[in-house]
């Protein structure tokens, strides 16, 4: 499980690079920050296509092989990454970037009921999930750190050696895991007529669009808003890992008895966090310590919002994480390049706003909407044999 979770945080690590390091490389490839920002956006972007496509396309091929091939990529799509000359080549890299983020995402979430007994499989998934909470909040300090040591270019390198890694070990230490069924496409995207499955989307959509489109540009918010040197950059993003991973394991162990509470407590609290920053974080200190109070909120986010989608849709749970992944890096690719535009036209505090905003408006949807029933998280159902039999349709649909 270790294997495929680090599967999970390599994948996400290489989507949020730019991140921490969106100032040098918009100065090395001569764009501005709102357009460095699209390198987030065109991998959220393809992401959210390729997770329900790639999905059904590998049919029935063994899983062991397709994660390790999607690794290999991985690897190869950042070390064209360190190389590029031009903001082109960058961006062909990131759409590579973004094929093997959608195949493994979507695939690993399926993985823990084959790996461990059925008593175990909750704390399997969960581990998994882990590896994109903690890369969402330690991926980008990390690639912050290194690109202040030896550059940006070096930091993907850094990936890419970490990617080629994680294939070796899926090689030696995952069984063979060949198709235990054919996944259709139109089987997962009727998933989304479950109202709870669709409250849940929106919920997705609305906090991670509203994160992205203020943390895609965090760098130059700390720096504009808060004059925060380059030297403490990486100082400061750390904390928010930090903080995120202790969101991350809050979250987790109160979101399958509280679920709707623990979704509202998130909402609140990133909200809280993002509308602040423009009037009390105009300096080092308390930029950090809202820094820290967002890491918390954002935490939270993915184990909350997954666990959702499988409490709504127990009997179908590969179905529903490809859809997860899907809306998930759409709403990343939506976020940054809306807060592109924003801070090119009117300045970082716009993104604040506009976080601020989307996550009030989740908050609405989590109170207004329907939330599973939080018994449904005890024992996680078996899968049918395919997305397109009976019981994905009908009663199921709004269990």
């Amino acid at each position: 499980m270790a294997t495929v979770a680090a599967g999970t945080f390599t994948v996400v690590t290489s989507e949020m690079l730019p991140v921490g390091l969106l100032t040098p490389i918009s100065g090395s490839l001569y764009v501005s920050e709102g357009t460095a920002g699209l390198t987030l956006t065109v991998t959220g972007l393809i992401a959210a296509f390729s997770a329900p496509l790639v999905t059904a396309a590998v049919g029935r091929l063994d899983r062991r092989l397709v994660l390790c091939s999607l690794m290999v990529l991985l690897a190869a799509a950042n070390v064209l990454a360190a190389w590029s000359p031009g903001f082109a080549v960058m961006m062909a890299a990131r759409v590579l970037v973004g094929i093997g983020l959608g195949g493994v995402w979507s695939l690993a979430g399926g993985l823990g009921v084959r790996l461990v007994p059925p008593a175990a499989v909750g704390p399997a998934t969960s581990l998994i999930f882990s590896g994109v909470a903690v890369a969402s909040v330690v991926g980008v300090p990390a690639g912050a750190y290194i690109g202040e040591l030896v550059g940006w270019r070096a930091a993907f390198l850094v990936v890419a050696g970490l990617a080629l890694l994680v294939t070796a070990a899926m090689a030696v230490l995952l069984p063979p895991l060949p198709a235990e069924e054919a996944v259709a496409l139109g089987g997962v995207l009727r998933l989304a007529g479950n109202s709870r499955v669709a409250t849940g989307l929106a919920v997705v959509f609305l906090l991670v669009t509203g994160h992205f489109a203020a943390y895609t540009y965090v760098r130059p918010i700390l720096e504009d808003l808060s004059g925060v040197g380059p030297s403490m950059i990486g100082a400061l993003l750390l904390a928010y890992g930090i903080a995120g991973i202790a969101g991350n394991f809050a979250a987790g162990a109160r979101v399958g008895r509280r679920l709707r509470g623990t979704v509202l407590v998130i909402g609140a609290t990133l909200a809280g966090s993002l509308l602040l920053v423009p009037l009390l974080g105009l300096s080092v200190a308390g930029a950090a310590v809202l820094l820290v109070v967002w890491g918390l909120a954002y935490g939270g986010v993915s184990v909350s919002t997954q666990t959702w989608l499988g409490m709504a849709a127990p009997r179908a749970r590969e179905g529903a994480t490809s859809l997860f992944v899907a809306v998930f890096n759409g709403a990343i690719a939506l976020g940054a390049f809306t807060g592109g535009r924003m801070v090119d036209g009117f300045g970082t505090r716009s993104v604040l706003w506009l976080g601020g905003a989307l996550a009030l408006g989740a908050l609405a949807v989590t109170l207004l909407g329907r939330v599973p029933a939080t018994h449904t998280a005890a024992a996680p159902q078996p899968a049918p044999r395919t997305l397109d039999s009976p019981t994905v349709s009908g009663s199921c649909l709004d269990s």
